[in-house]
């Protein structure tokens, strides 16, 4: 018992004689924390950039793999009527856009310029919604791949000799009215029996191939020269293919009735053959052929 109190006090005397020293040090420690924290180490490889007033995330500045790439668009708008048509440029990064014209005029609206103004709807080549005159030739923008050469600017119009209704939206009305007048419908005489349909052989619906796909995006129509000047009377290339495939159609029993209509000087007979409908034609279609076709049944 009188070694364990020896040892207390002994304890007792340490603990004392070693207050005045941590007083000390839990001073010195208080002391650096109320002083201003210390600079972040900066990087030489990565320098500190300033946060995005506009956004929490920061898209990084262009490198040295970026492919810019510069697109003229053609720009009207018809609430400005004193003032003229223009070209107007954008750029934007290949490597940040997807691979078709379509793609880059999406992403120049929604990142670059909202005012801009243009058809489309199914980016797939079904709708005929995105045609345009892209590079000098007619066709669909989300069928047409965007060139990889940067020092290339790609030049963007309306379809040519038609009314803008804005940018590159064309007026398709008399387009639609051709449509309309050759009647793109099956024409009977007698109905068909109650609750059948209209039977047809193989052979005879192999006939429409190369018919039924047009979708009517008027590419080939509006590179017609006969069309340019005669739209208002001749029918030109897609409407002609449209009536050859009623024409051509097994099923169909206005036959003569069709051919009527178009045995007149400027319907059918405008077409000198120049075939720029075949060539333009986004879904490989030969209007041309069906053209020769309707002639041909027209003489026999």
């Amino acid at each position: 018992m009188a070694s364990l109190r020896t040892s207390a006090r002994s304890a007792r005397a340490i603990f004392a004689a070693a207050r005045p020293a941590f007083r000390t040090q839990m001073r010195t420690m208080a002391s650096v924390d109320s002083a201003a924290p210390p600079s972040p180490t900066v990087s030489p490889s990565r320098p500190v950039e300033s946060a995005s007033k506009t956004s929490t995330v920061k898209e990084p500045a262009a490198d040295s793999e970026s492919l810019i790439k510069t697109f003229n668009i053609y720009r009207w708008n018809p609430d400005e009527p004193t003032s003229k048509p223009r070209m107007q440029s954008y750029t934007l990064d290949l490597n940040k856009t997807g691979p078709m014209m379509l793609d880059a005029l999406i992403r120049i609206k929604n990142e670059v310029d909202p005012t801009l103004t243009f058809r489309r709807s199914c980016r797939e080549g079904i709708c005929g919604s995105c045609a345009m005159n892209i590079d000098g030739v007619n066709t669909l923008a989300c069928l047409c791949r965007i060139p990889r050469d940067a020092k290339h600017e790609t030049k963007i119009y309306p379809l040519p000799h038609t009314y803008v209704v804005k940018d590159i939206v064309p007026d398709l009305t008399q387009f639609y009215k051709q449509y309309k007048s050759i009647k793109p419908y099956l024409q009977h005489t007698d109905p068909a029996p109650e609750g059948k349909e209209y039977l047809q052989s193989k052979e005879d619906r192999k006939k429409l191939d190369g018919l039924y796909e047009c979708i009517l995006c008027a590419c080939c129509s509006t590179s017609c020269p006969s069309y340019w000047w005669n739209s208002e009377e001749y029918l030109g290339p897609a409407i002609l293919l449209q009536s050859y495939r009623w024409l051509a159609d097994s099923r169909d029993q206005k036959k003569e009735e069709r051919k009527a209509a178009l045995d007149n000087s400027m319907s059918l007979y405008r077409c000198h053959t120049i075939l720029n409908c075949s060539r333009t034609c986004p879904k490989g279609l030969n209007p041309g052929l069906a053209i020769a076709e309707i002639k041909k049944e027209m003489a026999f």
